[in-house]
C-alpha cells in the first residue's frame, strides 16, 4: 500500500511545477510601442517601479531591491536602496547586469548624511537587468531583494526602459 504522503506528493509536485512554469513564461503586457517615459516613481514597500508619460501611467514593473530594503541608503555598503528625488543620468548597454540606467545618487543631502556618519556615501546606483548569464532566472528574481542597493527588473524590462527613458528623466524613490 502506498503511503498517503507519497500520493499527495505525486499529485502536488506536477501541479507546482506547472504553476511555476506558467508564472515564469506567461507574457506580461509590454510597454506601448514608441513610448517615451518622462518620469519614474518607485515604491519600495510595494516593490514597484511606475513609468509615466505626460502624467499617464504607462506600465508598472515588479522589482527587486537592495538586500536591506527598509530605510533610505545611508552610506556605501549598507545594501539599501536610496530614497528621494534623483534623475536618470547614464545609460550603459554593457554592464555586469545586462543593461542599466544610472540614478544620480548621491545628491547633496545624501552626501551630508554620510559625512555626519563618517562613512563613504557610495554611488553607482542603477536600474538594471539580471546579472549577465543569469537571465534564465526571469521573474523568479523578484522573490528576493538581492541587489547591493540597485533596482532590478527582468532583462526584457530593462530593454523597454533603456529604449524609452532618456537621460535627464526624473525618478522619485519612496519608502
Amino acid at each position: 500500500m502506498t503511503h498517503p504522503l507519497k500520493i499527495i506528493f505525486r499529485i502536488l509536485a506536477p501541479v507546482l511545477i506547472l504553476g511555476l512554469a506558467i508564472y515564469q513564461f506567461l507574457p506580461e503586457t509590454p510597454l506601448p510601442k514608441n513610448a517615451q517615459i518622462d518620469s519614474l516613481v518607485v515604491y519600495k514597500s510595494k516593490r514597484q517601479l511606475l513609468a509615466f508619460s505626460h502624467g499617464q501611467l504607462l506600465k508598472t514593473y515588479s522589482i527587486a531591491l537592495g538586500r536591506q530594503p527598509l530605510g533610505a541608503k545611508e552610506y556605501e555598503g549598507d545594501l539599501k536602496t536610496p530614497e528621494g528625488s534623483y534623475i536618470i543620468n547614464d545609460k550603459n548597454p554593457k554592464s555586469d547586469y545586462y543593461k542599466n540606467l544610472g540614478i544620480s545618487y548621491p545628491n547633496a543631502n545624501d552626501i551630508l548624511h554620510a559625512q555626519k556618519l563618517h562613512r563613504p556615501v557610495g554611488g553607482e546606483i542603477k536600474i538594471h537587468g539580471l546579472r549577465n548569464y543569469m537571465g534564465l532566472l526571469g521573474k523568479f528574481h523578484r522573490w528576493f531583494d538581492w541587489t547591493l542597493g540597485c533596482i532590478a527588473v527582468q532583462n526584457a524590462e530593462i530593454d523597454e526602459l533603456y529604449n524609452a527613458v532618456p537621460i535627464g528623466t526624473p525618478i522619485v524613490i519612496y519608502p
